[in-house]
């Protein structure tokens, strides 16, 4: 592929259903995709696939997680200073999410092969703990992993409600870690955390509420948190992503829509799964589930995130998610994006194509404004 050409492709998948693409350098210097793929989000046959970006074509999917007892989720790679590559992802019963745990497995040969995995973070009886954003090294050599509480209500299926966010800190290269919350983040999750030249951490949050992307501060290395204020941009309850580039602005992929697009509304993210258990589904609270996920835009801030005037679709659809169903083509949303730049310029961005398969956009240097 000549680098002064836009390139779309889609990556070869290995389900019916295929979603929450997450896309890193890897330490060949190739890029790297995980995501979640099975018969659909929440069912135990889900599990964590990878592949590589080799010359112009992706490699066939490897299967990374398997257990048959639990829906594997969200996954991220993350490259660690040391040259070990780290998968994380998240493991649930059915679809509550105030069951999950986080479990690593570690990779020291650029994600060839792969150690046993193991629980990082487990769930409590408070309830689980998810991730999606990437961890952020900071020049001291701190690590953040951005997390989100899923608390867990008696009676009642989990629907996100309360969910909260956090970021775990470790200061020894992940052999131990601590919780630091983002106070007021109550509806707010996938908080996506990077330094900005300034020394600013900025954090971007979905909003449960269906309504703006937050953000929030902190000025001592993830210590401290501000409480999370709207920005203009609207937010959908689904996910976003922001990188800094090279030249100093922040490219932010993400749905340009929210709940006062939409004309339904559907109970809970997981309304379409019976696990067999007690607990009743809980009626409509704040959480909104359903509100268009499309157009897919890509925005620029020249300003640290304060304003994103530079806005431009990727690709439009009517972004119908009252139905996760994949296999009847009933899902038509365009979601869960994710973004890098390499050293070379390029702009590189997956996302859910109607959860059936991952899209891939690359974007050369001289022409990153989508």
């Amino acid at each position: 592929m000549p680098v002064d050409e836009r390139w779309e492709t889609f990556l070869p998948v290995p389900a019916v259903q295929n979603h929450a693409a997450n896309l890193t350098v890897l330490p060949s210097g190739e890029v790297g995709c995980v995501w979640f793929g099975g018969t659909q989000e929440g069912m135990s046959d889900i599990s964590v696939w990878f592949s590589r970006l080799s010359g112009s074509a992706w490699s066939e999917p490897v299967r990374l997680s398997d257990d048959p007892a639990r829906s594997e989720q969200n996954p991220l790679l993350f490259p660690t200073p040391s040259g070990d590559l780290w998968l994380l992802y998240t493991a649930q019963h059915f679809g509550n999410q105030d069951t999950a745990e986080v479990r690593l497995r570690v990779s020291a040969d650029g994600g060839v092969t792969w150690s046993p995995p193991r629980t990082l973070f487990p769930s409590s009886d408070a309830g689980g703990v998810f991730i999606r954003q990437p961890v952020e090294v900071l020049p001291s050599g701190r690590w953040l992993l951005p997390i989100f509480r899923c608390p867990r209500t008696p009676g009642a299926r989990w629907v996100g409600d309360h969910d909260t966010s956090a970021v775990m800190i470790s200061d020894d290269e992940g052999g131990s870690w601590r919780e630091r919350p983002v106070p007021s983040s109550t509806g707010l999750v996938h908080m996506n955390v990077h330094r900005l030249p300034d020394g600013r951490l900025l954090a971007l949050f979905r909003s449960r509420r269906a309504d703006w992307i937050h953000s929030s501060c902190s000025l001592d290395e993830g210590e401290t948190w501000s409480a999370p204020v709207p920005t203009e941009l609207p937010n959908n309850n689904s996910s976003i992503q922001y990188v800094p580039l090279r030249d100093g602005r922040l490219a932010l992929v993400y749905n340009h829509s929210s709940a006062a697009d939409a004309t339904d509304r559907r109970d809970s993210l997981y309304d379409e799964i019976d696990d067999g258990g007690d607990t009743a589904a809980q009626p409509p609270g704040r959480a909104f589930w359903g509100a268009p996920r499309a157009p897919m835009t890509l925005a620029f801030s020249s300003d640290g995130g304060r304003t994103w005037p530079d806005r431009h679709d990727l690709e439009v659809g009517d972004g119908y998610c009252l139905t996760n169903n994949s296999r009847d083509g009933l899902n038509r949303e365009l979601s869960y994006p994710s973004i890098q730049q390499t050293p070379d310029g390029r702009l590189h961005i997956a996302y859910t194509h109607h959860r059936k398969a991952i899209k891939y956009l690359q974007l050369p240097p001289d022409d990153s404004r989508g």
